[in-house]
């Protein structure tokens, strides 16, 4: 069983216990989170907590989560756009919406479920709950996503990823116009002090550094590629967002979705176009690209988006 202590901050105070701790705890859906509510594994100063309960300053909470059960996960026939596939691995273009791999709240319609579905046994690396995975995209990014079938391909890539061999690449579109077309952000990257589902540039934090370039400017965004020199938790989303030029559409770290938009897009402007690695068994270098999706790409034609 894992236990945690939060001591309440003025920032906090006023929320719901149920919401405090859905930003606290990135990994537990806000449904699971109420279900150990229920359970009076929350306690708010020595006393079972309510969902509704509005935090004072001060207030001491101690939370519980329950030893995980190996979730039984079963194949699910979900369409996926492979983009390449052997013995050994193979490259996916992730729809936005999709969550990765399981979690509390979420063990069904994820990957990781696709997945077993189409490798079937073959795909048994990783753990249960994570076959194949070896990286990881935040549930609405879109783009490429490699994966592993033997032991060895899951050594051999995790191992690239850990050593920074794997390139990537980003485009993205953020808010305004950039003063330098292109640069490099070097911001630590370290879990914000306060809201501690979100990261944030700190500078106590780990060391993450994001090389960018502007494609193109519209009237208030730009279409940038970013490229990624390490690989820290929404390294990308929080750099620009501490540049000043948060990624459109981004409820996290931005300013969410403006109204004249909303048809057309409906998350986060990221997308993972380009994924540079060697294969773990040839040794043979291998690039992949993906398109940019049909939301971002009707974004760059919408009128209001031209200079």
């Amino acid at each position: 069983m894992q236990t945690f202590e939060y001591e309440i901050e003025p920032a906090c105070q006023k929320l719901r216990l149920d919401v405090y701790l859905a930003e606290v705890q990135e990994e537990i859906s806000r449904s699971f989170i109420r279900k150990l509510i229920d359970s009076k594994r929350v306690q708010v100063n020595g006393i079972p907590g309510k969902a509704g309960y509005k935090l004072k300053v001060g207030d001491h909470i101690h939370f519980e989560i329950p030893d995980p059960v190996p979730l039984e996960l079963e194949p699910e026939d979900i369409p996926l756009n492979i983009i390449y596939e052997d013995a050994h691995l193979l490259v996916i273009d992730k729809p936005a919406g999709m969550v990765v791999h399981p979690s509390p709240g979420h063990s069904q319609g994820t990957l990781v479920n696709a997945l077993l579905h189409h490798c079937g046994e073959q795909l048994a690396i990783g753990g249960v709950e994570r076959p194949g995975i070896v990286h990881r995209l935040d549930k609405d990014t879109s783009g490429l996503i490699v994966v592993a079938k033997t032991d060895s391909a899951f050594q051999g890539l995790s191992h690239q990823f850990k050593s920074r061999e794997i390139k990537k690449e980003y485009l993205a579109i953020v808010h305004g116009h950039l003063k330098e077309k292109s640069g490099v952000m070097d911001f630590p990257i370290g879990r914000h002090r306060v809201h501690r589902k979100k990261m944030a540039a700190i500078a106590q934090g780990r060391s993450a550094e994001t090389r960018y370039q502007v494609l193109k400017e519209f009237e208030n965004y730009s279409l940038v590629q970013a490229f990624p020199k390490t690989g820290r938790t929404h390294q990308i989303r929080v750099h620009f967002s501490n540049l000043g030029h948060a990624i459109l559409g981004d409820p996290l770290y931005g300013r969410g979705l403006p109204r004249s938009l909303s048809n057309t897009i409906s998350r986060q402007a990221l997308h993972a176009s380009r994924l540079t690695l060697t294969h773990p068994e040839t040794g043979k270098l291998l690039q992949f690209m993906a398109k940019l999706p049909s939301d971002m790409e009707k974004l760059t034609k919408t009128t209001n988006f031209h200079p």
